[in-house]
């Protein structure tokens, strides 16, 4: 299986947990009012596409998103959308808006940057399309329902940029091998 397919269902995969997680705050140290588990999750998601796009640019990383889009929507609507519940039906809508707006954002911010310094790209795609994300996820998912969303937003959002910069950690240790893959693929295929 190429890379492109791993990173695509891995995509995929890491949306649905997300979607399931981000309905359950953590209990612990007061932050039910803050954050859900979706925080520490999701942001695996700009890694992908980041990797993917240094990888092999912005035309493949956007199908990755594309693909990951279709199978994170399908199994949430499947496996974690309870459709007498509108709450769960407006995580799904949500989910989906959030994810495809955001990641295309990041891979055009990647594609832009993609020439400066190694960390410049993925960290500042990342952050911005972690709070497009994050307000636009929140305020479809949560808004007039009760739920005290603009909270989740600021708790969520923080642990989303801490996750950004943490991120660049995987994102070098990975990036030789990324690059190893991709160009044996792309020499394959001539």
């Amino acid at each position: 299986m190429s890379l492109f397919y791993k990173l695509s269902i891995l995509m995929g995969l890491i949306v649905v947990v997300s979607n399931y997680l981000v309905q359950f705050p953590i209990q612990y140290f007061g932050l039910s009012e803050i954050l859900t588990y979706a925080a520490f999750s999701y942001p695996i998601t700009f890694l992908i596409t980041d990797l993917a796009n240094r990888a092999y640019g912005k035309i493949v990383a956007r199908k990755i998103v594309y693909v990951g889009f279709f199978i994170g929507v399908l199994l949430t609507l499947l496996i974690s959308t309870n459709f007498s519940d509108i709450i769960s039906i407006r995580i799904a809508i949500g989910s989906g808006v959030a994810f495809f707006i955001s990641q295309n954002l990041g891979v055009k911010i990647f594609d832009i940057l993609r020439k400066k310094s190694w960390y410049i790209a993925p960290l500042t795609s990342s952050v911005f399309g972690s709070i497009v994300d994050t307000f636009l996820f929140f305020s479809i998912a949560f808004y007039a329902t009760g739920i005290p969303w603009i909270s989740l937003v600021f708790g969520d959002l923080a642990v989303k940029l801490f996750m950004a910069l943490s991120m660049l950690i995987p994102f070098r240790l990975l990036l030789s091998s990324i690059r190893d893959i991709s160009e044996k693929e792309i020499s394959q295929s001539k």
